[in-house]
């Protein structure tokens, strides 16, 4: 099993974070909101729906889930981070993605302190060329290591509808996953073993 740190825990973080936990992976949720993670500290959930509340408090009551604001520790601890933070609509129509580029900034910080090659996975609601363009600039700057040699980068986009998330979490039509090399890929995989859909896996443009 991973460890997995979550970093965003509104909606798709807090269910993904649950729902690893409960594939029977080590999750530690991240977040600058304190209030969030005290609540994910005391087995509450950060958001109303059915089944969420009552498997957020499961996993943190089995210490398979907990939360913090330490990015470095979240880090140091872990071997693969999911993106899961917001990324809110411009008035032009597009993606704000200052909240993706400060965690990944934060996140290679982390890394270098680390010592050790790090998974980055996206599973924020973004933009073919995102990653390419915004994210690893961002932990690459911020860690001075290249993607594919100090830490991997993918994508992997989430289908979780508002309502029956823990559903779609676990009986997805397919998982896709965006990357660029073998065990960035395999690492992604691994959090899924458990379910039964087919994978597939694309360039991360």
């Amino acid at each position: 099993m991973a460890r997995v740190s979550v970093f965003g825990l509104g909606y798709v973080g807090c269910v993904s974070a649950g729902c690893l936990a409960k594939e029977g992976h080590e999750v530690v949720g991240v977040d600058v909101a304190s209030e969030k993670v005290d609540l994910i500290n005391r087995g509450s959930a950060t958001i109303i729906e059915d089944g969420v509340q009552d498997l957020i408090a499961t996993m943190v009551a089995a210490g398979r889930l907990r939360a913090t604001t330490d990015v470095a520790m979240a880090v140091a601890g872990t071997e693969v981070s999911l993106v899961c933070v917001g990324t809110p609509s411009r008035a032009n129509g597009g993606l704000n993605l200052a909240y993706v580029e400060r965690v990944c900034t934060e996140i290679g910080e982390a890394i270098l302190a680390k010592g050790a090659i790090h998974t980055v996975v996206i599973r924020s609601t973004v933009l073919p060329g995102t990653v390419h363009e915004v994210v690893i600039p961002a932990i690459e700057k911020a860690s001075g290591l290249k993607s594919g040699v100090g830490f991997h980068v993918c994508a992997n986009p989430e289908f979780l509808r508002e309502g029956t998330s823990i559903k779609d979490f676990y009986d997805p039509p397919f998982t896709v996953i965006g990357s660029e090399s073998d065990e960035g890929a395999q690492a992604v995989r691994d959090l899924y073993g458990g379910l039964d859909a087919p994978v597939f896996v694309v360039p991360v443009r």
